[in-house]
């Protein structure tokens, strides 16, 4: 697995903690447990950055996949899927370096991991319609 794979991954179980118990503010007591240490790779370095920028912009992305999640709200969202749309959205949104379609694709692989079989298309429509919003197309 590629480490900026592996990075999402991490970032993603970070992310269930904090929901899970709903202890966003405190992001680094959840960090030291699944991402411990000084970061010794760019992977790990790339975790925490997903996982602050998160938590930083949480309230910017929640807005972003409210917008285009037709008929659903967040907090009904299964919790991987609103998670892993957190995740997507913020690359899609705040990282100029990874095309939209790579964050979509990331997103896709982990849902094979954790989410159950109608995560995927879920996942598709909601990113899809953040990038194109983005682009200026939707």
């Amino acid at each position: 697995m590629n480490p900026r794979r592996m990075a999402r991954e991490k970032a993603l179980q970070v992310l269930y903690a904090m929901d899970v118990t709903d202890r966003w503010q405190e992001a680094g007591e959840h960090e030291k447990s699944l991402l411990p240490g000084e970061p010794r790779t760019s992977g790990e370095s790339f975790a925490r950055s997903l996982v602050n920028g998160v938590v930083r912009h949480r309230e910017a992305i929640d807005a972003a996949i409210q917008s285009v999640a037709t008929h659903w709200n967040l907090p009904r969202m299964n919790l991987i899927d609103r998670n892993l749309l957190r995740l997507s959205t913020w690359e899609i949104l705040f990282c100029e370096d990874i095309p939209p379609k790579v964050s979509i694709n990331e997103a896709l692989e982990l849902a094979k991991l954790y989410g159950v079989p109608e995560t995927r298309r879920f996942l598709n429509g909601i990113l899809d319609k953040i990038a194109r919003k983005k682009l200026g197309e939707g």
